[in-house]
């Protein structure tokens, strides 16, 4: 049974979170002499710690309480955070499928955690034979699952998903960042179900904040309280909750673009696969597209030299490029480009 206390790293469970001066006092205030800050300048004040202006926001979006929100200097914070929570260094473990996000590597190596990482199946799925051998290890605290996953750009399946939320006595951590672009629902509706399950999701992707750096997490209030103890006092700044703001207020201009971008997937699709060097598509829930092509190093550097940049995923995906949907002008000139190679 999963008891949130039995998986906390014991520092942290002991913190005494710092007090700002924004957490010691609350409100509008005419005179503010309390936080050493320059009392001239347009950017001279703190920003809210705690981000309550967009939390209110996003809990009146996703039907979720303000409490089980957290916001994060984005997406990567949050994966970080995790760890320092959650895994004590040189003795805890947390687990990924592969191929997936790169910085779930890079961020249990800063923390001096062992990362396990499972093979994903040929249809890029999890393979519970594989991974029910690591569930019953005391030391694996944290399962990192991004669904829609990336470089692969495909959803897992539910019932796997489920599985391990029932069956792991650790954290599951689902990363959406792509979740925006696919027809599937959000994990987030099972927060009440299950105790042990966190959804990253964030405003780089769907909501072209990337230069913001806005990610969110929605997890159970205890969950959440242990996030806003660890965290860097002033850890989003007051420029990057406005954007995200003004970014939630404009719909219309995020729905329009959202379907645009849909529709360039489809056409990009049905376009690529007339060519030549196009070997296979796979499936998409995201914002790009997986392409397997004759030869990704010499078509990739080909692009790079007629300054056109996709992602080489070679050494993740045999012959493979990560092909991210750009306006209706940039998906024609590499298309035409790809057409023209003479490989």
């Amino acid at each position: 049974m999963f008891k949130l206390k039995d998986i906390i790293r014991e520092n942290i469970l002991s913190l005494q979170p710092y007090s700002s001066a924004r957490d010691e006092f609350k409100g509008n205030a005419g005179v503010f002499l309390d936080a050493n800050e320059n009392p001239f300048g347009e950017l001279n004040r703190y920003p809210d710690p705690y981000q309550r202006a967009l939390k209110l926001k996003l809990s009146e979006l996703k039907k979720i309480p303000s409490d089980q929100i957290f916001i994060g200097n984005g997406s990567d914070e949050i994966i970080d955070l995790t760890f320092r929570i959650f895994c004590n260094p040189n003795k805890d473990k947390a687990l990924t499928f592969t191929p997936t996000y790169g910085m779930y590597d890079v961020s249990a190596a800063i923390n001096a955690i062992e990362l396990i990482k499972v093979p994903l199946t040929a249809e890029f799925q999890i393979d519970l034979n594989l991974v029910e051998y690591f569930l019953s290890d005391s030391t694996l605290k944290v399962i990192f699952i991004c669904s829609p996953n990336n470089p692969t750009a495909n959803i897992f399946e539910k019932e796997k998903i489920e599985y391990l939320l029932k069956k792991f006595n650790g954290i599951i951590f689902i990363d959406e960042a792509y979740i925006d672009f696919s027809d599937s629902e959000s994990w987030i509706k099972m927060l009440t179900k299950y105790p042990n399950l966190m959804v990253s999701q964030t405003f780089s992707k769907a909501w072209g904040l990337a230069a913001a750096r806005v990610g969110i997490t929605y997890a159970n209030e205890e969950i959440i309280k242990l996030f806003n103890n660890v965290k860097l006092p002033y850890n989003v700044s007051d420029l990057n909750q406005k954007a995200a703001l003004n970014a939630l207020s404009n719909a219309d201009f995020f729905k329009k673009n959202l379907q645009i971008i849909k529709t360039e997937k489809q056409k990009l699709i049905e376009a690529l696969k007339t060519l030549t060097q196009v070997v296979k598509i796979y499936p998409s829930d995201a914002n790009f597209l997986l392409v397997e092509v004759t030869d990704a190093n010499k078509i990739y550097s080909e692009l790079v030299s007629r300054k056109i940049i996709t992602r080489n995923r070679n050494a993740l995906v045999k012959n493979c490029l990560r092909i991210t949907i750009g306006t209706p002008e940039e998906n024609a000139i590499l298309l035409q480009t790809i057409k023209n190679l003479s490989l």
